[in-house]
């Protein structure tokens, strides 16, 4: 039983081209959105965000070219949202509730303040308030601490690693239940290659297995005291020795805890069994059932649709693979803006 895609949906949409500057389209219709991989839309773009709820569609384009595809919120019961410094996003948080849509947040905090590899988020001491006073507002349940991607350099060791994760860990591990980190991939993404280098980012490595077991040790030995679930995400190593997971940021396990009460959220997290011709009925693994075929294939997390757009995140962090250079970023961040002082708000981030 495969997973047959999200339901379309007719949608209308503005066309000047055409009399009454209306034309229908096919929309996807998403249950959950990603909102996003791509960009930070907490921290920069909560006001588009808020708009394009309020008109109940938005239009995602692809980095690699195409049409662009039109989204409907009207089947979308639960948003995720990552995000590095979400406080500008908590006033939103109320209407939201009115509208009745459910979500959770994937909070990464690192702490390369010293390394400068994330040059623009907020200080430490900053982000980590705001997650506690998140987790206050909607339930530490729904914030999930990520710390992403490790980075190893020739002024960042193993032991460095350790001790900034323990430094967050014991601040914020009353005010979560999960920790999800990622060891970084330098080989796989030219762009992070490239960005890590005109950073200054000297020595910038990948682990080795040996240097994976130590940093796996000590994060055991700090959950000792915190008792958080953990996992590492697109891993492939086997790190369950070290009561490490495998991860799924957009979490089936999260959404079935949290969210039991939304009926339509779990009918499509929960599908039904299914009757083959010979009679033999086959049962749906969720999990395996929903895997987002969209990710690697390390990566288990639910399917969703994503509504964020590359070169669009003014974090700049040296280790991203969605932002195509400085230039563009602020290019289309200057853009957004004016238009957003003007009161205008596209259908996609850029328009």
């Amino acid at each position: 039983m495969r997973w047959k895609g999200w339901e379309k949906v007719p949608l209308d949409v503005p066309d000047l081209g055409v009399p009454g500057g209306i034309r229908t389209v096919k929309a996807v219709a998403p249950v959950i959105v990603s909102a996003s991989r791509s960009t930070d839309i907490p921290a920069f773009y909560g006001d588009w965000f808020m708009s394009r709820v309020r008109d109940g569609r938005v239009t995602w384009k692809s980095p690699f070219g195409g049409d662009p595809v039109h989204v409907s919120f009207a089947r979308t019961r639960l948003f995720v949202f990552w995000s590095k410094d979400p406080a500008p996003f908590l006033p939103h948080l109320k209407a939201l509730d009115r509208l009745g849509y459910r979500y959770y947040f994937l909070f990464t905090l690192n702490d390369y303040e010293g390394e400068g590899l994330e040059p623009h988020v907020p200080p430490l001491d900053e982000r980590i308030g705001t997650f506690i006073q998140l987790s206050q507002r909607i339930g530490k349940g729904r914030v999930v601490w990520r710390f992403d991607p490790l980075v190893l350099s020739d002024r960042i060791t193993v032991d460095n690693l350790l001790a900034k994760v323990q430094r967050i860990g014991d601040k914020i591990a009353p005010f979560t239940d999960r920790l999800v980190f990622s060891f970084v991939d330098i080989a796989r993404y030219k762009k992070v290659q490239r960005n890590l280098l005109t950073s200054g980012c000297s020595g910038a490595r990948e682990f080795t297995d040996p240097e994976v077991r130590e940093f796996c040790c000590g994060l055991a030995e700090f959950n000792r005291e915190w008792g958080l679930e953990l996992s590492a995400c697109a891993e492939n190593r086997d790190l369950l020795p070290y009561g490490i997971g495998r991860g799924q940021c957009i979490s089936y396990d999260l959404m079935v805890r949290e969210f039991a009460d939304d009926p339509a959220l779990m009918e499509f997290l929960r599908p039904g069994s299914q009757s083959c011709l010979d009679g033999t009925v086959i049962h749906a693994n969720p999990e395996k059932y929903l895997k987002d075929p969209g990710q690697r294939s390390t990566c288990r997390c639910i399917v969703s649709r994503d509504i964020g757009q590359y070169s669009t995140c003014p974090h700049l962090c040296s280790y991203c693979y969605a932002n195509t250079s400085r230039e563009v970023v602020c290019r289309n961040y200057s853009r957004y803006r004016e238009a957003r002082d003007r009161g205008i708000f596209f259908d996609s981030i850029t328009g």
